[in-house]
């Protein structure tokens, strides 16, 4: 049984399914599977899709859909593994979301289910995040990664804010901070002190693990 439900957690990642990502998840509850490896192999599955996506074999599309399976069911064994006390092990946790007045979730939510597919603890605090919010989270979590996402120029401010607060409260130096999104480049990343920025999904992973090890 336990074979047969990770092989169809697997498939529903690779294929996009995610309605039928969230049933195995359950099934997978139901038959006290143990967690830990049901999240394996889902990090597993993203993975796959993510490495495609890098050797260009797949699409954004393919991508988007694969996070969108693996959101689903991953909250459901997250919360078996809480209830059971299972532990895991992780690289690093990292606290993510859009800013405020942003409202795009497509580039947030890929770089969560891939640097959860890495091993990573994420926290996502979702869109149209206050700076305010940011601040909290890091002081709540004390991660080892702060991310924000900005799609739209407009909103790019927000990311030097969240900074700017970070630093006044005295805890800048507690936290790396990543930034990406359209409205991104390396030149803004540098001129607002951020550590480090990517343009893909793919590459905010490998850029993670770089902050974790300096």
């Amino acid at each position: 049984m336990e074979t047969e439900i990770f092989e169809h957690l697997r498939k529903a990642v690779v294929e996009y399914d995610t309605e039928g990502a969230a049933n195995w998840a359950k099934k997978a509850v139901e038959e006290k599977i143990n967690p830990v490896k049901a999240l394996d192999v889902l990090a597993q599955a993203i993975r796959q899709v993510g490495d495609g996506f890098g050797r260009g074999e797949l699409w954004l599309p393919d991508l988007v859909g694969a996070a969108d399976a693996m959101q689903n069911a991953v909250p459901i064994i997250e919360e078996e593994v809480k209830r059971t006390g299972a532990k895991r092990e992780f690289p690093g946790t990292v606290v993510m979301g859009t800013v405020l007045g942003d409202i795009h979730s497509i580039g947030k939510t890929m770089v969560c289910a891939l640097l959860a597919a890495d091993g990573f603890d994420v926290i996502d605090l979702g869109i149209n995040v206050k700076a305010e919010r940011f601040v909290e989270a890091v002081k709540e979590h004390k991660p080892d990664i702060l991310a924000m996402s900005a799609l739209l120029t407009v909103f790019v401010s927000e990311q030097k804010k969240v900074i700017k607060i970070l630093k006044s409260e005295g805890i800048r130096d507690k936290v790396k901070i990543m930034v990406g999104g359209g409205a991104i480049s390396e030149e803004f990343a540098d001129s607002i002190g951020a550590d480090g920025y990517d343009a893909t999904a793919p590459g905010a992973v490998k850029l993670a693990r770089k902050l974790i090890v300096k």
